[in-house]
């Protein structure tokens, strides 16, 4: 469910020879749709020109038939977007498209830069003149005017003066390349197909493909792609990973896989270890749709309670946190999800779902169970309350928003109208990944974040952080 978590965005890069590859960059996208329901993008490659074709709409209402027929070539990158940094405007659209001293570069971007307004300033004292509000601009623009003789030195160049969350698919004359920030916070994998390579946010991507997952681009790579073969740069040296703990939880695709794990055994894993610290007598368990199933049908097979499919999702009503307002989104609950009176009528039920963000969207659906005739709704959520927003690509909320931030789990339990109210632990969430704390980013929930956090500049304060600690050298 969690409606008010704004996803991040998803990137696809594929090459193959003598292929011209814009449809199957298409179906990739495809595949990330949930990723990001804004824009939609692709980019090619052919005849010494790059083409663009980028528009808010989902991935099928942005293509058709004839523009993909007009993208050729077999070097591509697309996106699918949802806006964090920069308006919801077309003009934000990725991939965005810039001519630089070395020819012309597209980007697409996963992630979010926490030091762009600094850097945005400074690269406008240069000089460069912005056309969109995104942070995608700032990593394009930053490549553009960095010193380097060849793509792989300028993109280096960038990466040592940015902070923040990337995940970069970029397309140049005859070659694409794979980058990763040196913290990995976003997911970026590598597969091959057919007789060439495909890297994309989830492998979930490959797998409509026929592609095989190979391994993940590592933190802080920039992997080059072209017809000479593949040629990979460790830019710069990870001294700490942080990949996303809410990828686990929530974003990614139950068939995709992070760190070689499928995700659907992983989230099954968490509502097992669910069951184990919150047991409670019922007489049934309901997964919230999608992300919580999983872990409702392991918490019905730890706690031996069976599981329920009581709690129905139209699936062509898009996720509620796209409306444009909170009442929209509200109303927007009772359209996408419709209890099953007969099956729920005087049962115990146990609803497993993901998280509780601002509290605003789980009171109304604890509601339409009782109305269905629930005796008694016990909420189970997945991870551990949240805390403090992210700066990384999760367009969250704001610390005062966040429910958690300010009411006890006693309180929380009584805002959203539940008979009991159980979070995951920390530490079983973490166990439940199969990865070490230690590289993983848990900051919505503990407030460590792997890098500094964004400050609000004023002019003054913008031009000190300029030339104390980011000055370009160009």
């Amino acid at each position: 469910m969690t409606p008010n978590l704004r996803e991040k965005c998803g990137v696809v890069g594929i090459f193959i020879p003598n292929e011209n590859v814009s449809r199957l960059t298409f179906l990739s996208l495809y595949a990330l749709q949930h990723r990001g329901q804004e824009c939609a993008g692709i980019a090619t490659f052919n005849k010494n020109k790059i083409s663009v074709h980028a528009s808010m709409g989902l991935v099928n209402q942005v293509f058709n038939q004839g523009i993909l027929d007009q993208l050729k070539g077999n070097f591509s990158i697309g996106h699918t977007r949802y806006s964090t940094t920069g308006s919801s405007s077309s003009i934000n659209a990725q991939p965005l498209l810039f001519d630089c001293e070395l020819g012309s570069i597209a980007v697409s971007h996963n992630g979010n830069i926490v030091n762009a307004d600094i850097l945005r300033y400074d690269l406008e004292k240069q000089g460069v003149q912005f056309i969109t509000s995104s942070d995608t601009e700032v990593l394009a623009q930053l490549i553009c005017v960095a010193p380097g003789k060849n793509w792989q030195e300028k993109i280096k160049y960038m990466m040592q003066k940015v902070e923040g969350a990337y995940s970069l698919a970029v397309l140049v004359k005859d070659k694409i390349y794979a980058v990763r920030d040196p913290f990995g916070i976003r997911p970026l994998s590598l597969g091959k197909i057919n007789d060439g390579w495909i890297f994309a946010s989830e492998t979930c991507a490959f797998d409509h493909l026929g592609a095989e997952y190979v391994r993940d681009i590592e933190a802080g790579e920039i992997l080059e792609i072209s017809n000479s073969g593949n040629f990979s740069l460790q830019a710069i040296k990870s001294k700490q990973q942080a990949f996303c703990l809410l990828e686990y939880i929530y974003f990614a695709r139950p068939d995709s896989k992070f760190n070689n794990n499928l995700i659907h055994p992983v989230r099954q894993q968490m509502g097992k270890l669910l069951a184990r610290e919150y047991p409670v007598d019922a007489d049934m368990v309901i997964g919230v749709p999608d992300s919580a199933i999983a872990a409702a049908l392991g918490y019905s097979q730890e706690s031996n309670i069976p599981y329920g499919e009581a709690l129905m999702k139209n699936r062509y009503v898009g996720r509620t946190f796209i409306q444009p307002n909170q009442s929209l989104r509200e109303r927007n609950v009772q359209l996408k999800f419709n209890p099953m009176s007969e099956i729920i009528k005087g049962k115990r039920i146990i609803l497993v779902d993901d998280s509780i963000v601002r509290g605003t969207t789980t009171p109304r659906v604890i509601n339409m169970l009782r109305s269905a005739g629930a005796t008694e709704v016990h909420m189970r959520i997945t991870s551990p309350p949240i805390v403090n927003p992210c700066f990384y690509g999760v367009d969250m909320a704001n610390k005062a928003e966040l429910i958690a931030n300010h009411k006890s789990i006693q309180e929380i339990e009584k805002h959203i109208g539940a008979d009991s109210l159980g979070y995951l632990s920390i530490e079983n969430t973490i166990l439940a990944t199969k990865t070490e704390k230690n590289t993983l980013c848990d900051a919505c929930f503990t407030g460590n974040y792997p890098t500094s956090v964004p400050l609000q500049f004023d002019k003054m304060q913008m031009e000190s952080a300029t030339s104390d600690r980011h000055e370009l050298n160009f």
